[in-house]
């Protein structure tokens, strides 16, 4: 074997060190998914969002929860039988208003426990997809966040200010036009909280979480910790299993792209049958 040879061997090791790297990444989260599953009798679900660095130019983009996001949340819950629990894992900053009231929806419609788990962050989209859950499972030091729209830069309630401070003649027509829709989406929101979480609480109580939440209340960014959250009214504990802790620890930052939405891609039936 010549120098050259053992130079191209060495190449090729070096090359396919990352790709074995990664299968071997994730035939570990396939093992860890089905023994909670296992466990729990459940179907789980995990919407993760990581930052990607991309691989030529080299600067990070962060990821949203988008449209092919709730197409797979469907339909990994359209392969889980009515009666069979669903375990959601949320690690994301959130995203479109439609993804995640498509993907809160529909766990809300399903008949079996929804549990949401949060081991760092859910922020936005991920709080609106949380409170769709019977449970929300925190880590002691995990944070949810308000749901207030944004239109753009701009967050819904700042625009309405504006209005409400200004005379109309020192205000622009696309201030007065995105001011116009600030308030469309902020009672759409609103409305929409309502609906998620008016089945958990009094009616009257799930108005003022609604309004307080979706109103812009405080800034878009403000961490809602375990202790607010049980004060706010929902239903939410920190007693998060330690196989959700390690799950994430198999979702390291990445230098490629991976899949957001993850789970077993076969039909999930109940026990009893």
């Amino acid at each position: 074997m010549s120098v050259m040879d053992v130079f191209w061997i060495f190449f090729m090791l070096t090359a396919l060190q990352p790709i074995l790297r990664q299968k071997m990444l994730e035939a570990a989260r396939q093992r860890l998914l089905s023994l909670i599953e296992r466990e729990r009798n459940s179907r789980v679900i995990l919407l993760i969002h990581r930052q990607e660095t991309m691989s030529i130019l080299g600067f990070p983009l962060m990821k949203y929860i988008d449209i092919n996001d709730s197409e797979q949340v469907l339909r990994a819950i359209h392969l889980t039988d009515d009666d069979v629990p669903i375990d959601m894992v949320l690690h994301t900053p959130g995203g479109l208003v439609l993804a995640s009231l498509q993907i809160a929806r529909a766990l809300a419609q399903h008949k079996g426990k929804v549990t949401i788990f949060v081991p760092h962050y859910a922020m936005s989209g991920g709080t609106l997809i949380a409170l769709a859950a019977d449970e929300i499972i925190m880590s002691p030091h995990a944070v949810l966040g308000p749901v207030d729209p944004q239109l753009g830069q701009y967050p819904a309630a700042s625009l309405l200010k504006v209005v409400e401070q200004k005379p109309i003649s020192e205000i622009d027509d696309q201030t007065l036009i995105l001011a116009d829709q600030a308030k469309k989406a902020i009672e759409q929101v609103r409305k929409s909280v309502r609906e998620l979480i008016g089945d958990k609480m009094p009616q009257e109580k799930a108005e003022e979480v609604a309004t307080l939440l979706a109103t812009g209340t405080w800034t878009h960014d403000h961490p809602i910790t375990f202790e607010d959250a049980k004060q706010i009214g929902l239903p939410v504990n920190t007693e998060i299993p330690e196989l959700i802790l390690r799950l994430l620890t198999l979702y390291p930052q990445p230098t490629r792209y991976q899949p957001t939405v993850e789970y077993i891609p076969e039909p999930r039936h109940s026990s009893k049958k």
